[in-house]
């Protein structure tokens, strides 16, 4: 898929990677390496690194989900994978959305933004 935006669902138990275009999307879904049971604030930065990696090609992301664990992936993406920063346009706070809720708040976003950054030009 060519240039492309993608949106970030991530809790401590897993993480959405949706990257989309005008016309496809494609889903990848990364598990947490702890088990279950573990502490809702345990970091997994072997999960983070997946989710960096699965960004390393996209063209703007924006990075939802529940609780702290959007903003330790975003410490972790600072600390490990700065590259990825200017390609991060927003993080916000979003329960548990359906999948398509959370591609369709992501269309939506990034028509918004992409409007925006249009005028900027």
């Amino acid at each position: 898929m060519s240039h492309f935006h993608a949106v970030v669902w991530i809790d401590h138990t897993q993480a959405k990677v949706f990257r989309f275009n005008g016309e496809a999307a494609e889903k990848l879904v990364l598990e947490a390496h702890h088990p279950k049971h573990a502490e809702k604030h345990h970091i997994d930065e072997q999960n983070f690194e997946s989710v960096a990696k699965a960004l390393a090609d996209a063209g703007e992301v924006l990075i939802t989900g529940p609780g702290q664990t959007k903003t330790a992936l975003m410490k972790h993406i600072a600390q490990h994978d700065a590259h990825l920063l200017s390609h991060i346009t927003g993080i916000e706070s979003a329960d548990h959305p359906t999948d398509g809720q959370i591609l369709a708040h992501a269309r939506h976003y990034f028509e918004i933004h992409d409007h925006l950054t249009a005028q900027k030009v």
